[in-house]
Formats: structure tokens, C-alpha cells, sequence
């Protein structure tokens, strides 16, 4: 028994079979063959149907992101141009907030209920760059509320000037503990940006000058509409980190938007004075540039001064 077997070259009458050997190494297909718009591919010249899926989809993808890139720019010519259908002014002047000496938020739901212990809020910050917003705000609350003001130097800092020791004024009268409101330490500290607790062991810290002077505003108890709120939140981003931090273009640009909005109205947003105005006109103080202000800026600059917290936080620019 044979251990395997072969094709046999030669039929019975001793003819050779014919055998058909391949003139290359691999074949490819033709490209000859496309080059009449009526021909028509091979089976192996489709496309794969996974990448027409894929193709497809993303068709479908960049069909939508222009949709939707097209209502963006919609709604922000709308908001821009000063004849749109949407008039923020008039939904503005409809937020009647009392007087901020007069207003007040509940301590113990915002800064939580201590039993007998009293709601103390830390602040650290760096007296090379003091944050002027949070002094002035630490005086508007000090009408509202009785505070326990405090001053004190870490020992990572080895000199603070006089007048940032004395920040909060003489503390001549010495009360109780408990008959206090609300505790305001400021610390001076070698930190990258200012901090802020109100409990140190269950909280992390509030970190940036206009996010601690949203806090320490909110304890007045405002209650603004949506589109009040986002307008001074924009305002209070625009003065920290183009106004104060930016570019001479950029403070240029924040400085011509001002005066615009401050011809409408005596504040920034709305009648009455909010963060937006407190954290301005500090940035303005901080980089000097109250000088090259605008008229309107100008006048509105000399409103905040009449205001007793602002008049006594130029004493420390002196």
C-alpha cells in the first residue's frame, strides 16, 4: 500500500496533461478596468459595509454639530445686539431686593446649627495680594450682623504691613463670645490664592477671591432671578480674571462694557448694589486703572466711595 499518492501526469494513451502555473507571485485587481464611468467594481473592489456604516454615521454627526453650531451663533446675536427681542434690562429692574443693611439670610441653614458654639469663618490670604473685595464685604456685613472681627499672622509670612493688621479697625469693645453672630477671622497666610472655611473639619476649602465674595454676599439672603444671577456672575468672573489678571486689551474691552451697562443704570445689574459692583471696583483700585476709566465708570467709581465700607478700604491703598 502506497504511503501516498500523486496526480498523474499522462493519461492511459501516454498523452502529457496540460498544467497551469501562475505567471506571478499574487494577483491584484485591475485598475484598467475603472477608467469607463460605465464599468462596474468587482466584488473585491466594494466598499466594506462596516465603513459605509461608519462613513455614514459621521455624516450624520457633523450634519448636527453644524445645526447645532448654528443656533449658538443665533442666540448669541441675539444677547449682543442691542435691538434684540430679548431685553434683559426689563427682566432686571423686577428683582426688588431690600436694602443690604436691612436684608439677612438664616445662618444656621447656610453656615449650619452649632449648639452654643459660634459660626466662625475663615479666611487666609496672601498680604502681598490682599483681597480688598472680601475687607469691603467683611464691613457691609459688620451693618448687618454683630461680628467678632479678628486678625492674626501665620508664621509662614514674616511681616505683614501695619495698616492690613488693623484691616478690620480697632476691636475696642470686648463682648461675651456667645453674644456674637458670626465670627470673621482673616489670617494672613502664604497661600497661591485666598481660602475661606466656615468648619474646618467637615468642609474643604473656598478657593479664589470672587468665589468667597459670592458666599459672604449670599449671607445677605437675595433672592435673584436666573438671569439676574448669571449677569453678576459673569460680571464677578470678568473683573477677576480679565479686568484685574488680563491684558491691557482685555481690560480695555471690560472697561467699555462697563460704561455702557452703567448707562443704563446706576449699578452694574439692576438699582441696587450687589458683588458684581463690590468685586469691580476693587479690581479697578488693585491695577490702577480708575485713572483711564470711562465717565460712567467714573461716576459710578465715586458712588461706591460715598459708601462708607469702600471709603475706609482706601485708607489701605494709601
Amino acid at each position: 500500500m502506497p504511503m501516498y499518492k500523486v496526480r498523474p501526469f499522462h493519461r492511459a494513451a501516454g498523452d502529457v496533461l496540460a498544467e497551469h502555473r501562475p505567471a506571478c507571485m499574487y494577483r491584484v485587481p485591475s485598475l484598467h478596468r475603472r477608467l469607463s464611468p460605465d464599468a462596474s467594481p468587482t466584488p473585491q473592489e466594494e466598499a466594506d459595509p462596516v465603513l459605509r456604516a461608519l462613513e455614514s454615521r459621521q455624516e450624520e454627526i457633523l450634519k448636527r454639530l453644524y445645526e447645532l453650531k448654528s443656533a449658538v451663533d443665533g442666540l448669541s446675536k441675539m444677547i449682543q445686539t442691542p435691538d434684540a427681542d430679548f431685553d434683559v434690562t426689563n427682566i432686571i429692574q423686577t428683582d426688588e431686593c431690600p436694602p443690604l443693611t436691612t436684608s439677612g439670610a438664616d445662618l444656621d441653614s447656610m453656615l449650619g446649627k452649632d449648639y452654643g458654639a459660634l459660626k466662625d469663618i475663615v479666611i487666609n490670604a496672601n498680604p502681598s495680594l490682599p483681597p480688598l473685595s472680601l475687607l469691603v464685604l467683611h464691613s457691609l456685613l459688620c451693618e448687618r450682623y454683630k461680628i467678632l472681627s479678628a486678625v492674626h499672622t501665620h508664621s509662614s509670612v514674616k511681616s505683614v504691613p501695619e495698616n492690613l493688621l488693623k484691616c478690620f479697625g480697632e476691636q475696642t469693645k470686648k463682648q461675651p463670645r456667645h453674644e456674637y453672630q458670626l465670627g470673621f477671622t482673616l489670617i494672613w497666610k502664604d497661600v497661591p490664592k485666598p481660602q475661606m472655611k466656615f468648619s474646618v473639619q467637615t468642609m474643604c476649602p473656598i478657593e479664589g477671591e470672587g468665589n468667597i465674595a459670592r458666599f459672604l454676599f449670599s449671607l445677605f439672603g437675595h433672592k435673584y432671578s436666573a438671569v439676574t444671577s448669571t449677569l453678576i456672575d459673569s460680571w464677578v468672573d470678568t473683573a477677576i480674571f480679565q479686568l484685574k489678571e488680563g491684558s491691557s486689551k482685555e481690560k480695555g474691552a471690560v472697561l467699555r462694557s462697563m460704561n455702557a451697562a452703567l448707562g443704563k443704570a446706576a449699578w452694574l445689574v439692576g438699582s441696587e448694589l450687589t458683588v458684581a459692583d463690590v468685586v469691580a471696583w476693587c479690581a479697578l483700585q488693585q491695577t490702577r486703572g480708575a485713572g483711564a476709566a470711562p465717565a460712567n465708570v467714573q461716576k459710578w467709581m465715586k458712588s461706591c466711595e460715598n459708601l462708607a465700607p469702600f471709603s475706609s478700604i482706601m485708607k489701605l491703598l494709601k
